[in-house]
């Protein structure tokens, strides 16, 4: 996986075409961790990562008091506005800094957002603030592009040697859709750190994207941010024009993971 140090307030740069463009996760995903763990009127849940909101809504649905603990301070004026009605609050910062009281949630979840935490410092502090019987709710999406196009797939991955790397000095590295044994594997790490009842499950959808509005997306990953800007126009470009000459669309093949962990 390519280094992320660093990147992780360029999300905060890009907050009304990150609210767009970004999917929301699949129904099927909160049913499973709403029969994991009950939660309802008098529950309290810390959502680390927020971002714009996208797996927010239905923990509040249950009448769940969320705290987002979030990095971004133009995401937490979003949020804090966009979630007023509900018993909501934000705390502007990174997770592993902030403080929050031990043994206090029933519920800790993070959706395609914990990988920016330390992983010992955030699977032991996720341990420490969660009741006993408290679930942790881990997951992401995984998007896997123009799978069934290899011309097209073949064609953006020369581009990405061409511009990508180059300025991130990074190499090429085998593109493998998400899997079961990669979810079995993120799912164990809780063990490590005191959880139990270790459960796991996988879900997919696709997507498909105008050349336009994949390079909005393409806008909101912060890697890409990152690059030069008359850089990241030209790679941008090259894209667009790819997509165009190969039938104006793209697909995108998701793969959502979700873990689960309980606090004996």
């Amino acid at each position: 996986m390519p280094s992320i140090e660093g990147l992780e307030g360029t999300f905060d740069t890009v907050v009304n075409k990150y609210e767009k463009m970004r999917p929301g996760y699949a129904t099927e995903i909160y049913q499973m961790i709403f029969d994991y763990v009950d939660i309802g009127g008098s529950s309290r849940a810390v959502e680390v990562g927020s971002g714009s909101g996208q797996a927010t809504l239905p923990v509040l649905a249950k009448g769940c008091e969320v705290v987002s603990v979030e990095y971004g301070e133009n995401f937490s004026k979003l949020l804090a506005e966009k979630f007023k009605d509900y018993k909501f609050s934000v705390i502007t910062g990174k997770f592993e800094d902030v403080e929050l009281p031990s043994d206090s949630f029933d519920l800790v979840f993070s959706a395609t957002a914990f990988h920016w935490v330390p992983e010992e410092i955030g699977y032991k502090k996720v341990f420490d603030i969660l009741k006993s019987g408290g679930a942790f709710a881990r997951f992401a999406n995984n998007p896997f592009t123009a799978k069934n196009d290899p011309a097209l797939a073949a064609e953006l991955d020369s581009y990405y040697v061409e511009y990508y790397n180059r300025f991130h000095n990074r190499k090429s590295k085998p593109k493998i859709e998400f899997n079961e044994e990669r979810a079995a594997e993120r799912a164990a790490i809780a063990a490590k750190y005191g959880f139990t009842d270790i459960k796991h499950a996988l879900f997919h959808r696709e997507r498909v994207f105008t050349a336009s509005e994949y390079l909005e997306l393409l806008g909101t990953y912060s890697d890409h941010i990152a690059i030069e800007e008359t850089i990241r126009n030209e790679f941008f470009g090259k894209i667009e024009a790819a997509i165009n000459e190969h039938g104006g669309t793209i697909t995108i093949s998701d793969t959502m993971d979700l873990e689960l962990a309980r606090k004996a």
